[in-house]
């Protein structure tokens, strides 16, 4: 009797741990739930509970994870939650980037900050990570995510080859949204400051005397402000934009369909 109970428990735990290794790649590499905010135990906590969710939803199949077919899906459940959630992070890095590029048009490339995620950041960047952050749970971007993740069972189901060509040809092209998505919020404050160093290299040889730096850096600040301001509309919703289309490259990814 004991060791039909020991059987069945081992039995179980094998079945439990495929989901829940894909759950915890997810939660490792997916924005905000990747932050330090979340700390390790929370994180172990939440992976458990859904798994614990998910796992009635399918079936799984018995396989010894220290055998070479399950050491292979082992691999394989991992790359499936990591590549969904760095396909995310991609939003991420283009705001940062976005903030980098501002900062340092406006001269605001020595104010840093230390983010405990992604190291030292100028502020302008950890506002934008905040205004980003707000956007996607304020769209429900977190349950969209865990529910693709959870439909990823039924397209990719345990067993199922993941990571070829046209996987990481796929992930190669979104990456270059990095410095796509990043142009795109920053390019009116970079045009609208281009002409400010435009007007003030006319000032400076109008009137050599005049101390470029007292004046100049200021107005690059004040200036940068104002049209910063007035552009949030526009960076909030290509910020909104980025996450759409990320999880439209998730969908493609994993096999999920499209909701019209």
């Amino acid at each position: 009797m004991l060791n039909l109970l020991a059987a069945d428990i081992i039995e179980r735990f094998y079945a439990f741990m495929w989901p829940m290794l894909r759950i915890s790649a997810l939660m490792l590499t997916a924005p905000i739930l990747a932050q330090n905010a979340f700390n390790l135990r929370l994180r172990i906590l939440m992976a458990m509970v859904l798994t614990w969710l998910i796992y009635p939803l399918h079936r799984w199949p018995l396989l010894d994870p220290v055998s070479a077919e399950g050491l292979l899906q082992v691999f394989n459940q991992v790359a499936i939650g990591s590549i969904m959630g760095l396909v995310l992070q991609i939003v991420v890095a283009a705001v940062v980037v976005a903030g980098q590029s501002i900062s340092s048009s406006m001269g605001l490339s020595m104010a840093n900050m230390i983010d405990p995620s992604l190291g030292n950041v100028p502020v302008l960047s950890q506002f934008l990570l905040i205004l980003a952050s707000l956007v996607f749970v304020g769209f429900g971007g977190h349950a969209i995510l865990l529910g693709l993740v959870s439909e990823s069972f039924h397209t990719l189901p345990i067993g199922t080859s993941f990571l070829n060509q046209a996987v990481l040809g796929r992930m190669v092209q979104w990456s270059s949204m990095m410095f796509l998505g990043a142009l795109l919020m920053a390019l009116p404050v970079l045009v609208f400051l281009l002409f400010i160093n435009v007007g003030l290299g006319i000032v400076t040889r109008a009137a050599p005397s005049l101390n470029i730096f007292a004046v100049g850096f200021p107005a690059m600040v004040l200036a940068g402000f104002m049209i910063l301001i007035l552009s949030m509309d526009a960076i909030g919703g290509r910020i909104d934009w980025l996450w759409t289309q990320g999880f439209g490259v998730l969908r493609d990814l994993t096999g999920v369909p499209h909701v019209r």
